[in-house]
């Protein structure tokens, strides 16, 4: 068992031997409704479309690559969150997945939370209109810029996540004359079936306080003596892209266990448990993610029964999706460069994005799907890897996929499965151009985010 490959999934961590590959699809023109937004489909003539939108019309009108979001599909996403925990649960929205002010202002009329971990992304938020109330802040060292501009804004709550923060954020509020919501974030030892990189509740690394030892009892009861804090409950995130239960049932039960201390050493019932986000979406038609009633129902269940079991009152639960609203609501459209086989090997498909545009293969190994988009084609399926613009032989955005043997310069590909993280976490490298953010609804189609221009890039450099 390896943690170097996959980022997680039915398989979890395995690595398949060299060579191993899946069988092609039966049909490769048929765009997977499990790995597609809702809207998207193809024309008489086997264009994609989105929101009824051919694919070629988005890339004459905005260029390539660009990031297209079906807006309809994220409204919905975010509607089944919050129908799915009721009135007796909080979900934020984990921004550090995908923000722009479009996105907060979605997420206000929807009614959800919101969840930052950076002044830029509390910036974000508060330009557009998100009630302060509605935010919590995360972050495992956030400055003292950071901290005073969430206390005079009045977050909702603060997400602890040091000893030294507790007292940072304690002083901060005092002295600004406000008594500051805090939750403490907890690591409970759970060994999530993820990627290393982003498994965040095993005790060796940054993330959290501890329970081993002692050290989250002893950050309770620091907080619960501290004037400018009001410590509203406990914290806690196994990681990211899951999509087995198990985990999140240790997590609870460790959690409300510490609850229950707190009750027998303070007196104290606190009144919220967050059990974070991190469910797992489909990037391939192997991936099987749960819909969010089925969460709500497990996590509910699992918490209720640990409270009974311990003789606490059931507290509100939070959650915090991101990529399983954002993530499958997006597609990376892209043209292709040059088509390079390798007798024996593959065929190497080279777009105009990259590393620089999703870097998730390169940085967790990270599966996708990919479709030819701009026509039908009845060639038959060919072994490719398709791969980016990049001075890097790590530059690979599907490691392995069967596209149509006749796929040439021109053609247009599109990569699902790409509304978290790959926006967020796009660089410059290579001087690239970070690619705009389309939202395409009802037929029509606009920029939220725009492309970056050589201007941009010099702007910056002041010589």
């Amino acid at each position: 068992m390896s943690r170097s490959a996959h980022p997680a999934g039915p398989r979890y961590a395995d690595v398949l031997s060299e060579g191993h590959y899946a069988a092609p699809p039966a049909d490769l023109n048929r765009l997977d409704p499990k790995v597609w937004s809702r809207t998207v489909g193809r024309d008489a003539d086997g264009v994609a479309t989105v929101a009824g939108i051919p694919v070629t019309h988005l890339a004459e009108q905005f260029g390539t690559p660009a990031y297209i979001l079906d807006v309809d599909d994220f409204r919905a996403r975010c509607r089944a969150w919050a129908e799915a925990f009721g009135k007796d649960a909080d979900v934020f929205y984990a921004g550090k997945a995908f923000l722009s002010r479009a996105v907060v202002r979605w997420l206000t009329e929807e009614g959800l939370n919101l969840d930052v971990c950076s002044g830029g992304e509390l910036s974000t938020a508060l330009s557009a209109g998100m009630p302060a109330e509605r935010i919590a802040f995360h972050g495992n060292n956030k400055s003292t810029d950071e901290i005073r501009r969430a206390v005079e804004a009045g977050v909702g709550r603060i997400v602890l996540d040091s000893f030294q923060e507790i007292a940072r954020v304690a002083h901060l509020a005092q002295s600004l004359g406000k008594r500051q919501r805090v939750q403490i974030r907890v690591t409970v030892g759970v060994e999530a079936h993820t990627h290393e990189f982003i498994a965040t509740a095993h005790e060796d690394q940054k993330f959290g306080i501890a329970l081993a030892g002692g050290q989250a009892a002893e950050a309770v009861r620091r907080a619960l003596n501290l004037d400018g804090l009001e410590l509203i409950g406990i914290h806690s995130h196994i990681g990211s892209q899951i999509f087995d239960m198990a985990g999140f049932e240790v997590s609870a039960r460790r959690v409300v266990q510490l609850l229950a201390e707190i009750r027998d050493e303070h007196g104290v019932e606190l009144p919220e448990i967050d059990l974070g986000g991190g469910l797992g979406i489909a990037y391939t038609s192997d991936d099987d993610p749960r819909e969010p009633h089925h969460i709500a129902k497990a996590l509910t269940e699992i918490v209720t029964r640990e409270c009974e079991a311990a003789g606490l009152r059931t507290p509100r639960i939070s959650v915090e999706p991101g990529r399983a609203i954002v993530g499958p609501t997006a597609f990376t459209l892209y043209e292709v460069g040059t088509v390079k086989p390798l007798e024996g090997l593959r065929t190497y498909v080279s777009v105009d994005g990259g590393m620089s545009d999703n870097i998730r293969t390169a940085l967790y190994d990270a599966e996708y799907s990919v479709a030819l988009v701009s026509r039908r084609s009845d060639a038959e399926p060919m072994l490719t890897r398709v791969v980016g613009k990049h001075c890097e032989s790590g530059d690979i955005i599907v490691r392995d996929a069967f596209l149509p043997a006749d796929v040439a310069p021109g053609d247009l590909l599109a990569v699902p499965a790409t509304g978290a993280y790959c926006r967020s976490m796009a660089s410059n490298y290579n001087h690239a151009l970070r690619p705009p953010v389309v939202a395409v609804q009802g037929g029509a189609a606009r920029v939220v985010v725009r492309r970056e221009t050589e201007e941009d890039l010099l702007r910056l450099d002041v010589g």
